[in-house]
Order: structure tokens, then C-alpha cells, then sequence
């Protein structure tokens, strides 16, 4: 990490520049180089540890959880700065499934998924990746968001329309489906 440690910097200060104040752009590059850390979990506590003097935790999670940033910007941010480097000939479309041994984190419910080859307990989330023949990158992603947790659908688990409020899921937030053509990757050649 500290061979790439200024060049991760200077393209943090560049997908944050927009934050509001310092503080902000700070922990969002202090998240993105956790992020990047070897270790399997990527939450925030272990995160912090990783960290060394960087890992906060109280201020990675608020900066994770209530900071008040738009996540669609820097998105868009990473779509431009990628688009020249990738030099994109496809757009891909895939679903991953997290796997989750318990119910707390958002969405989460039994489903099939590709990445255990079968149904188990798990999060979706469906992305967008820039892509050629030599590097990718996934510059829009969301997840799926099942039946189960949306309080208008007849498939509502009254449980996990409980945890909404914990999972800090907007009330106006609905299904987000995830349909046959997201199942397994789609490639679209560009022109």
C-alpha cells in the first residue's frame, strides 16, 4: 500500500473533491484505502484495525452511515475518470451474491446465487462495470432489494420490514428487481 499510497490519495482528492467539507473527503479516503487493505471483512471495525492511526471507527462508521454525501456523484465521478483509462469496448451487466451467515445487514434473505451455486442466505447486488479486453471497472451498482422487504409487496416478512429502520432504508425506497437479464452477465459490445 505505501508503494501506491500518493497516487491513491491524489484519486480519492479527485472522487471527493465535491464533498462539502474537509472532514468528509478525509474519511472517504481513508474508507477507500480500507477498502483496499488486504483482510476478508470489509466492515468497518475491522476496517479500522487495519487501519493502523487512520482507524478511526467511530468516525469511519459516521462517515459510512450519516455523513451526509451522494453516493450517485461519485459514481458518475469514477464513470468519467474511467472511461479514458479503460478505453471501454463492452458494458457488462452482473449480479453478485454476498453470502451472510445472519439477517442484520440490508436485503438480505434467502435467494439463489451464483456465487454459492445455490439458494442460500444472502444480499444481491446488481453492477455495471466499463470493460475491454485488457481491465474493467464497476462504476454503478445497487442492491437488490426482495419481496420480503418491502412492506407493499405480498411476499412481506413482517421481520425484515422491521428492519428497515435499522437497515436506515428510506421509506420511499421500493423493490428493486432483479430480472432475467441480470441473472448471469450480459455483455453489450459498444460500437
Amino acid at each position: 500500500m505505501a508503494a501506491v499510497r500518493c497516487d491513491l490519495e491524489d484519486f480519492a482528492a479527485e472522487m471527493f473533491e465535491p464533498f462539502a467539507r474537509a472532514d468528509q473527503r478525509r474519511w472517504g479516503g481513508v474508507y477507500l484505502r480500507g477498502l483496499l487493505l488486504d483482510g476478508g471483512r470489509k466492515s468497518v471495525e475491522p476496517m479500522a484495525a487495519r487501519l493502523g492511526e487512520d482507524g478511526n471507527r467511530q468516525a469511519l462508521a459516521h462517515f459510512v452511515t450519516s455523513s451526509p454525501w451522494d453516493a450517485a456523484h461519485v459514481r458518475a465521478r469514477l464513470a468519467w475518470r474511467m472511461q479514458p483509462v479503460i478505453k471501454p469496448t463492452a458494458l457488462v451487466i452482473d449480479d453478485t451474491g454476498f453470502l451472510k451467515d445472519g439477517d442484520a445487514s440490508a436485503c438480505v434473505t434467502r435467494q439463489y446465487t451464483g456465487t454459492a451455486g445455490k439458494v442460500t442466505n444472502c444480499q444481491a447486488g446488481v453492477s455495471l462495470h466499463l470493460a475491454s479486453n485488457g481491465s474493467s471497472a464497476a462504476v454503478n451498482w445497487r442492491l437488490f432489494m426482495p419481496g420480503s422487504w418491502d412492506p407493499a409487496s405480498p411476499k412481506a416478512d413482517p421481520v425484515k420490514v422491521a428492519r428497515r429502520d435499522k437497515c436506515a432504508i428510506p421509506a420511499q425506497v421500493g423493490p428493486r428487481k432483479r430480472t432475467e437479464s441480470t441473472r448471469s452477465a450480459k455483455i453489450w459490445h459498444m460500437a
